[in-house]
This record gives C-alpha cells, structure tokens and sequence, in this order.
C-alpha cells in the first residue's frame, strides 16, 4: 500500500507520540488518522498528498468554526480544546504563505485568465486553489479575489 507522503509523515509522528505518552496530542493524531481511513473506505481511494492537505486544511476550518461558536456560547474550554486541536493539525500543514505572496498569487491568476467581473471568479479560483491549498483561509482570499475582479 503506497500512501503519501505527508500521510507517513503523520503515522510516523502518532507512533512517537505514544512511545512519548502524550494522550492529548495522540487524541488529535488518531482523529486525523481517522479521517484519512473514513475517506479511503468511503470513496475506496488512496489519499495522496495534494488530498490529504485538503482534508487537513478542512479539519482546521471545522475547528476554527467550532472554536468560534464556542467563544461566543462563553465556552473557553471547548473552545480550547479546538485551538489545540488546530494547533496539532497545522504542523503537518505547509508553511502559511504571506499577504504579499497570496496577493501575488492573485494577481497572476487575474492576468492568466483575463478576469474582468464576477463571472470570471470561478476560473480565478481554479487556478489559486489548488497553490493555496494547505497554505492560506481560500475564504479570506476568496474575499480578496472579489474585490480585485468587481
């Protein structure tokens, strides 16, 4: 069974993170783990690295959503436990990438495909997904994109 690179990477640091005892942290890694295993069965796939930082990077927005929500509802500790479930999750992700790089990014993708209006915001976003997968919030730059194209 060949499986990712990252997805290694992560067996790799749960097997460490039991030899070292730390449950909390095993916790999030098993979640993860999971997660990869529900996909696989689901969709009778293999992950590979590109959709395992899709799945990663929609595990960080569930959690900040959460977090979020519990913040408002005056839940610190729940909210708590989502930051450090997010704080686990991220290492595995790429280094976040700049404002200047992201707005790079958006710009090189307005140019490549002519983008003057809305209806060009889904060819924009085609081509900068897949960059900023893992490595930026693509709602914030999504929001970004709509005011450089309108």
């Amino acid at each position: 069974m060949a499986t990712s690179e990252l997805q290694s990477r992560i067996h790799n640091e749960m097997k460490a993170t039991m030899r070292a005892k730390n449950k909390s942290r095993l916790g999030v890694i098993r979640l993860i783990q999971s997660e990869f295993k529900r996909i696989e069965v689901d969709e009778r796939i293999e992950l590979d690295d590109s959709r395992v930082l899709a799945v990663l990077d929609k595990m960080v927005k569930q959690r900040r959503d959460s977090a979020k929500q519990y913040e408002d509802a005056n839940r610190q500790e729940l909210a708590d436990q989502e930051h450090f479930e997010i704080s686990i999750i991220t290492e595995f992700l790429p280094q976040p990438l700049s404002d200047d790089e992201i707005t790079t990014l958006i710009d090189d993708a307005v140019n490549a495909t002519n983008a003057s209006g809305m209806q060009d915001m889904g060819k924009v976003m085609g081509i900068l997904k897949p960059q900023l997968q893992g490595r930026a919030d693509i709602g914030h730059v999504s929001k970004q994109v709509k005011t450089k194209i309108s």
